[in-house]
């Protein structure tokens, strides 16, 4: 077993929220490592919308105008039922007085990641390391000691502070014995990808679709370049087998559903996948030196868009938090507020709001959901209503709940 000692903090993950973590702490002078499981940089097909605050930080950080050259901005979102069409269609510029970003910025997860890798590389504070898959950690006087498996075996660093950013099935919240509370639902999601343009159908970048049979999120994505992919997520019923789900005729019975066209078409499919889906999270995001932020800490189902933007928003409080207490500015203290705020952040805000949100568009009562069409046609129409509505939807709401909790 070989070893070695330096930076003060070594993070495991190196996805987004891993190396904005490691980048805020560079850009505030601390030294970290980061360790990836992965030979390389991960492809994640799931996320991709990123929110107003969201833009927000991620420009205090110096990589939202990279993004914004890659992605496409929707202003526009809209609300539908598969047997109603067009419920509500939702203007992100009302909340131009509340964000320089009115609008979702939708790019794939691993089209951000090589961006972030480059800063970080450039600040010459972080020590990248790959193919090293975390095994355990300890407390050794005041430091830990932290063990990853390589290819030539096992490696010991000492650290004074570790980040776990691996994941849902985090090993190191799982070294540190944190309870990952919650459950698991019982469908699994499908997510496929096809080059038909649903805009000639009038759907604008970004729609949620209703339906008691099998409800479905639509997204345009930039793909390499225009015109880019449309990425279609839909609930997998718990008796479907998987190698069923991922056929061919599965995926064109699922278009062809909001399409409304007969068997004589076959739409280009790109890409497909099933995963199941969860939500958790962590009953605390610190136990002693320790510390969990993104999947690691909290997951959650992607009605919304909130998971891959809660765990920004837990990367960059944490990485402010982190770099006081390493050099010295603030106490402790400062590591249990970042837990109460973003632990709360998830409990009260992203769980309830994405449960509520699958819970909308699978609601099977007919009256209840004629009586959900309307409140949305109601609070749609009245541009009060609509940008408090969106306040929530978009994040903001969130970001001040936590900001609140001392």
């Amino acid at each position: 077993m070989k070893s070695s000692s330096e930076p003060a903090v070594m993070i495991v993950g190196a996805g987004p929220v891993g190396l904005i973590a490691a980048l805020v702490l560079a850009q505030q002078g601390i030294a970290s490592r980061v360790i990836e499981a992965a030979p390389s940089l991960t492809i994640d097909l799931r996320a991709g919308t990123f929110h107003p605050p969201t833009l927000e930080m991620l420009d205090s950080i110096g990589v939202a105008a990279e993004m914004r050259a890659l992605g496409i901005a929707v202003r526009y979102w809209q609300s539908r039922d598969l047997k109603e069409g067009l419920i509500a269609e939702w203007d992100l510029d009302l909340l131009r007085k509340d964000t320089p970003y009115p609008y979702r910025l939708h790019l794939e997860q691993h089209r951000l990641t090589p961006i972030l890798l480059q800063h970080v590389l450039r600040t010459g504070l972080v020590d990248v390391v790959f193919g090293h898959r975390f095994e355990s950690q300890h407390q050794q006087g005041d430091d830990l000691v932290v063990q990853a498996q390589g290819p030539q075996g096992m490696v010991s660093w000492n650290t004074q502070w570790l980040i776990g950013a691996d994941g849902g099935r985090s090993q190191v919240r799982k070294s540190a014995d944190i309870e990952f509370a919650g459950y698991t639902w019982p469908e699994r999601y499908s997510v496929l990808s096809t080059t038909f343009d649903f805009a000639t159908l009038g759907y604008r970048e970004n729609a949620y679709m209703s339906d008691p049979v099998q409800w479905s999120a639509l997204f345009k994505m930039p793909d390499e370049g225009p015109p880019g992919l449309w990425r279609m997520t839909l609930p997998v019923d718990p008796e479907t087998p998987e190698d069923e789900a991922l056929a061919g005729p599965y995926a064109q019975h699922a278009i062809r559903r909001i399409t409304g066209v007969g068997d004589s078409i076959t739409y280009p499919l790109v890409h497909q996948s099933i995963y199941s889906v969860h939500q958790r999270v962590a009953v605390r995001f610190r136990q002693g030196r320790v510390l969990l932020a993104g999947d690691a800490a909290h997951v959650n189902n992607p009605l919304g868009g909130f998971g891959l933007n809660s765990g920004i928003h837990d990367a960059i409080s944490l990485g402010h938090a982190l770099a006081r207490v390493v050099k010295g500015e603030e106490g402790e203290e400062a590591l249990d507020r970042y837990n109460r705020q973003r632990q709360q952040a998830n409990v009260t805000y992203v769980q309830e709001l994405s449960v509520r949100n699958k819970k909308n568009l699978e609601e099977k009562d007919p009256a209840l959901r004629a009586q959900r069409m309307q409140e949305l046609r109601t609070v749609c129409a009245d541009p009060i209503k609509a940008r408090d509505y969106l306040l929530n939807s978009s994040m903001i709401n969130s970001i001040r709940r936590a900001d609140s909790i001392v």
